[in-house]
């Protein structure tokens, strides 16, 4: 039994010299001094050991698992130290290099003339409501007066994921959620990304956003839209914006106007910016039609209200004097940083 312990000793000795990591030493104690290891299955025969004869055997498995115990562990702390000094090589640390730069995000200049936007119309208690981006025909365009064949239809190239499923063309559909609830009155702002199959330039994208409005009520007038737009021009572009409608035509209001503001930049004289004119078209507006009010389960002869729809990114350019819509969406650090 001697011999046998000396010659597990010796293998072992052996084996944890050879050991190039960490691992190799775990796998050597676990084949040696595990449950299943060769000292621990030496134990497990004591059995088969006479009795005057297991004290000795005990203490000689004990002594040969003592001594390689304490030489794994003297091998495994210089491994760890020979580990500890490669690493220090590889990762010195020069001290007289530049820091790394800290940078710092912001707004997005949609996302401030969105915010800009949103807190002029919640100051006028409206509500910012959204809605999901894919919509049912129904919603985008039925219970807006835009039924099937409808010319509305070829005017917006839309996206469409089956027959009554699409990517939404606009915000409205929220206002028809919105109205097919039936609390009165209705005072909101429905913002988000809207979809339509445009060629992308300086002014169009496949990919925008709207923030559209709308307020229902009992004896609401085209009076009341227009102080509403009047107001909002004057806290987004500044206090001595006017405005002016001229008549238009839309399928989901009636009457139905475009709405301009005195341009910005000149302050209605005339320039590069407003093109000679001293205005400049921003939104489209009306008073939603009554077929629609009737659609959505309000009597239209009981109430009344008006609709509006601004394109973000159309704001968004006036308001800072962008020359192409590309550039909110190219991702350049230069122009971003100007916001």
């Amino acid at each position: 039994m001697k011999e046998k312990m000396e010659a597990i000793k010796k293998a072992a000795f052996e084996k944890i010299e050879q050991a190039k990591n960490l691992d190799d030493l775990n796998d050597i104690k676990t084949s040696i001094l595990g449950k299943k290891g060769e000292l621990t299955q030496v134990l497990k025969g004591m059995k088969d050991v006479a009795p005057e004869d297991r004290p000795k055997v005990g203490q000689m498995v004990n002594e040969a698992r003592a001594s390689i115990e304490e030489f794994l562990e003297r091998e495994k702390k210089e491994l760890n130290a020979k580990i500890r000094e490669e690493k220090m090589k590889n990762e010195v640390i020069d001290v007289t290099l530049p820091a790394k730069k800290l940078k710092t995000g912001h707004r997005h200049p949609n996302q401030i003339a969105l915010d800009d936007l949103e807190r002029v119309f919640v100051g006028m208690g409206y509500e910012v409501v959204e809605g999901p981006e894919v919509e049912y025909d129904k919603y985008n365009f039925e219970l807006l007066n835009i039924p099937a064949n409808h010319p509305a239809k070829d005017e917006q190239d839309t996206f469409y994921i089956t027959k009554d499923i699409l990517l939404r063309t606009q915000t409205s559909p929220v206002q028809a959620r919105v109205m097919e609830t039936g609390r009165m009155p209705i005072r909101i702002i429905s913002p988000g990304r809207v979809f339509r199959s445009d060629e992308v330039d300086a002014t169009h994208s496949p990919s925008f956003h709207q923030v559209e409005g709308l307020v229902i009520d009992k004896g609401i007038t085209m009076a009341d839209l227009k102080g509403t737009i009047d107001q909002w021009a004057k806290e987004f572009f500044g206090p001595e914006t006017k405005t002016k409608f001229r008549p238009h035509h839309f399928p989901f209001t009636e009457p139905s106007a475009e709405a301009d503001v005195t341009c910005f930049k000149c302050g209605g004289k005339g320039c590069r910016m407003c093109k000679g004119s001293g205005w400049i078209e921003i939104l489209g507006c009306g008073m939603v039609h009554p077929k629609v009010l009737k659609d959505c389960g309000i009597d239209p002869e009981v109430y009344s209200g008006f609709a509006f729809g601004i394109g973000l990114e159309r704001v968004t350019l006036l308001k800072y004097e962008i020359d192409d819509m590309r550039l909110l969406y190219e991702n350049d650090e230069r122009f971003l940083e100007q916001f």
